[in-house]
C-alpha cells in the first residue's frame, strides 16, 4: 500500500522514527454529535436556544468560554461559566466513548510499522485517561496528556511540554500533528511539527481552511498526507 511505501523510504533515509501526536475530541474520538447534544442540553439554562451541527462547527473555538459568548451573544460571569462548563462535561460523560471509524486498525498498523504515537488534548487529564482506556488504545500510545487545571486559550504551551516529555528521540521535523482545529495547527507550528487537519471533527472546513495547512476529510487521509510531506522533505534535504 502507498503508506508502506512512504514509511519504507523514510526509514531508509534516516533512523529517526516518525511520531504522530493525535488530538482526541473530534479526531480519534468520534464525538461531534455528542458535543452538540451536550451543549444543547446546557444552553437553555443560560437562556440560549439549541444550535445545529453546522453552527457548532462554524463557531467552535478556543478558549471554550469565548465559544459560549459567540453562541449566546453575551459574556458569562465566572460562576455562570463554571456551572455551564461543569454541566456540559457531566452531560458529555453520560455518552459512550466511540472512536472514529477505522481508528484502532489505523493506529495498530502504524505501530507495527515503527511509527511512534501519542495523544495530547485540552480535555481534563483524568477524564481523558479514563476515556482512552475505555476504548482500549492506551497501549498504542507512548503518552496521554490532558490539561491538569482550568481551561486554557491554546494548546501550544502543552504541545511544547508534550514533546519534551516524549524525550530526545523525537525530531519535531518528523513529527505529525493531526487535529480538527486551527489551534492544533498553531500548536504544531510552535514546535516545528507538520500539521494536518481533518474536517470530520468539531470544526468546519471553512474555518479550518484559514489555518493555511493541509486539510483532508478523514484521519486516514491525514496520516497519508502528513507522512508524504515528511518523506518529501527528507528526500529533498538528502
Amino acid at each position: 500500500m502507498e503508506l508502506d511505501f512512504l514509511l519504507n523510504r523514510t526509514t531508509k533515509a534516516t533512523p529517526a522514527p516518525i511520531t504522530i501526536v493525535w488530538d482526541w475530541n473530534g479526531t480519534l474520538r468520534n464525538d461531534l454529535d455528542d458535543h452538540v447534544a451536550a451543549l444543547n442540553a446546557t444552553l437553555p439554562g443560560l437562556g440560549g436556544e439549541p444550535i445545529s451541527v453546522e453552527t457548532y462547527q462554524a463557531l467552535h473555538r478556543m478558549p471554550i468560554r469565548d465559544f459560549y459568548t459567540d453562541v449566546l451573544g453575551r459574556q458569562l460571569g465566572d460562576e455562570e461559566w463554571h456551572a455551564a462548563d461543569t454541566a456540559f462535561l457531566s452531560e458529555l460523560a453520560r455518552r459512550p466513548v466511540r472512536l472514529q471509524q477505522g481508528a484502532r486498525q489505523l493506529m495498530m498498523g502504524l505501530r507495527a510499522r515503527g511509527v511512534r504515537q501519542s495523544l495530547l488534548s485540552l480535555a481534563p487529564h483524568e477524564r481523558l485517561v479514563g476515556e482512552v482506556e475505555s476504548v482500549g488504545i492506551t497501549g498504542l500510545l507512548e503518552r496521554v496528556d490532558g490539561r491538569p487545571g482550568p481551561s486554557v486559550p491554546s494548546k501550544a504551551p502543552a504541545m511544547i511540554a508534550h514533546l519534551q516529555a516524549l524525550g530526545p528521540g523525537v525530531d519535531p521535523s518528523r513529527t505529525l500533528v493531526i487535529g480538527d482545529s486551527v489551534d492544533d495547527a498553531v500548536a504544531a507550528h510552535a514546535v516545528g511539527a507538520v500539521p494536518v487537519l481533518h474536517s470530520t471533527g468539531l470544526h468546519g472546513a471553512t474555518r479550518l481552511a484559514t489555518a493555511g495547512v493541509p486539510l483532508v476529510e478523514t484521519i486516514q487521509d491525514a496520516v497519508a498526507t502528513g507522512i508524504a510531506i515528511i518523506t518529501s522533505r527528507q528526500l529533498a534535504a538528502a
